[in-house]
């Protein structure tokens, strides 16, 4: 038997190891390690959340294959017509589900790295032609670069993330805008977009996603494992123009958001003033993180929208630190080994205890670089 050739040298995906496998190889409980490498939300779900899925009714029953209620309160939250939403089995099945939809072997798909790796990961599993436009050194997009892509390449899809995952960067309205004059179908995943709203509005100030109905060329994608820490239960949702929609439904899983899921996003929505106390939180201690990490000569921290921070590193190998932390102090941070962020490491925001432990461990670290 024969696979194909293009699954057969696909390099695979690099994800987060589980929880329980690093606390037994640590030797240290759950509760004694600082997750701080995952992006996840640490105050976990809201109090209704958690009492919604312990009051789970008909868990026998298969759930509703088109999602209405859930697709229903998201359209009131965002203030889109519930006609042009999708949910999903966190955004990263979206992604997907749109490449399957479009991409024929060998058909483009623009990526601007250093990025989220599912871009990559399932383009190459679609066999399309993944494209990549740098990002200049700053990691804001180079639009002359890919202006010039587009136009040259004629790719089906574009693939931005607003704020950018792993630098945290989002590009400026004028940006946006030009971005989305291109002759392409750009998809803004808007993983973050809630740590990034000025205005502390969970991110309706600034989001696109209203914009989706009058354009042709848009896809907005969010998801509820940031916002209302729910990424173990993987529910997100996408919106998209009118004519999309019927492919879509006809294209997607049939039972794929489960009722755990629906009655945790339900639950949550219902809930949006709590879930935005939480990300003022998270804002406030990021802010507090970017002041207190300026102290140490061997790192230097990027501006970031969302609720994580990318830091270069001197002085010692980025890979050396993100083990020591792990190792002698139970602090998972995040490495990445591609070339442009092998001298990088990217920290979650957590509580502020998560904080005082990052500066005590990187105190006695800084003692021994400096």
């Amino acid at each position: 038997m024969q696979i194909r050739e293009h699954i057969e040298i696909l390099p695979p995906y690099t994800p987060i190891e589980p929880f329980e496998v690093l606390s037994a190889r640590l030797g240290r409980p759950p509760e004694e390690i600082i997750k701080l490498d995952a992006n996840e939300n640490p105050y976990g779900p809201l109090p209704a959340v958690r009492q919604a899925l312990a009051d789970l009714p008909f868990l026998h029953i298969y759930p509703d294959p088109e999602s209405r209620a859930l697709r229903e309160a998201i359209a009131e939250f965002i203030g889109v017509p519930m006609g042009n939403i999708l949910a999903g089995a966190g955004a990263d099945e979206l992604i997907d589900l749109l490449m399957r939809v479009f991409l024929e072997p060998g058909d483009g798909v623009v990526v601007c790295p250093p990025t989220f790796g599912m871009y990559e990961f399932d383009g190459r599993l679609n066999n399309a032609k993944v494209i990549e436009v740098p990002r200049k050194e700053d990691f804001s997009i180079d639009l002359s670069a890919l202006r010039q892509v587009v136009h040259r390449e004629s790719p089906k899809l574009l693939f931005l993330a607003t704020p950018n995952n792993p630098d945290g960067s989002l590009p400026n309205a004028e940006e946006l805008d030009a971005i989305l004059e291109l002759p392409v179908l750009v998809v803004l995943d808007e993983a973050y977009i809630e740590f990034a709203d000025p205005q502390g509005e969970l991110g309706r100030t600034i989001s696109r996603v209203r914009e989706v109905t009058r354009r042709q060329n848009l896809v907005v994608l969010r998801t509820f494992s940031k916002l209302a820490a729910l990424a173990g239960l993987r529910v997100g949702y996408g919106v998209f123009p009118d004519w999309l929609m019927p492919t879509l439904w006809k294209a997607k899983q049939p039972y794929n958001v489960n009722v755990a899921a629906t009655a945790a996003a339900l639950a949550a929505l219902r809930h949006a003033e709590q879930m935005k106390e939480v990300v003022a939180y998270l804002i406030a201690e990021r802010e507090r993180m970017v002041y207190a990490l300026a102290r140490y000569a061997f790192l230097s921290v990027y501006p970031s929208q969302a609720n994580y921070l990318l830091m270069r590193v001197r002085g010692i190998e980025a890979a050396e630190l993100k083990r020591r932390l792990m190792t002698d102090f139970g602090i998972l941070v995040r490495y990445f080994s591609t070339p442009r962020l092998r001298d990088c490491i990217r920290i979650s925001v957590g509580k502020p205890q998560d904080t005082e432990a990052l500066l005590r461990a990187l105190d006695s670290i800084a003692q021994e670089v400096l």
